[in-house]
């Protein structure tokens, strides 16, 4: 992975790190985003960092799928863009002052969402991961979680709740899917939990990603 710019917001010297992989579109309202992470953690300090995604399809994706909406697949470049954040990104935070008490978590909305439930199955980094409207209808996604250990101790789900009212039969599959996810986690004794937002994908994504991650800095 080659990542575009990073944005940092928030204190650069908390002890609680987020990292959260966006496009454009997340950019746009990333700043209040970054405020509502502030109300709704009840004001606990944080510093985020906004990694930007030069290639969406292919840089969050865990494995190579074929398209379901237009003509895009999926390159399966997932590993590359972790491999980056591991071993370069984070390491530069370990020079920081209190680098031994900070928790990083990682979150992320759509297919950056699924992006962060698949890395904490890879690492143990991350103290919980902000799921948010995650892309689960992704082929084999639950049946990898089924099969193998998570990794972190807390991990935050939510779901629009027309998200899965869609005439895209792979995409429909989005709510059984979360469903069947959420009782993976549960069964795993992963502290978790399943939220139910109003409306449709594209529906306050910034305020979806907000509370994903203020539940997880209210742990």
């Amino acid at each position: 992975m080659k990542p575009g710019r990073m944005y940092t917001y928030g204190d650069p010297e908390a002890e609680n790190l987020l990292i959260q992989m966006v496009d454009e579109h997340d950019l746009e309202v990333i700043e209040q985003e970054v405020s509502l992470i502030r109300e709704l953690s009840q004001e606990k300090s944080f510093c985020l960092t906004a990694v930007k995604v030069q290639s969406w399809n292919n840089d969050l994706s865990p494995w190579a799928a074929p398209a379901v909406f237009g003509d895009e697949g999926f390159g399966g470049g997932a590993s590359d863009t972790l491999a980056f954040l591991t071993e370069e990104w984070i390491p530069q935070l370990k020079g920081a002052s209190r680098s031994e008490k900070r928790k990083l978590y990682i979150g992320g909305y759509s297919l950056a969402g699924l992006f962060a439930l698949w890395a904490v199955y890879q690492t143990d980094l991350f103290s919980g991961a902000a799921a948010a409207s995650p892309s689960v209808w992704f082929p084999s996604f639950t049946e990898y979680m089924r099969n193998h250990p998570i990794r972190t101790d807390a991990v935050y789900l939510s779901l629009g709740d027309k998200e899965e009212k869609t005439k895209n039969p792979v995409m429909s599959r989005v709510g059984d899917a979360i469903r069947e996810g959420y009782a993976i986690l549960q069964a795993a004794g992963c502290d978790s939990v399943l939220e139910w937002n109003a409306g449709n994908h594209f529906k306050e994504p910034d305020l979806r990603t907000a509370k994903a991650f203020a539940w997880l800095l209210r742990k």
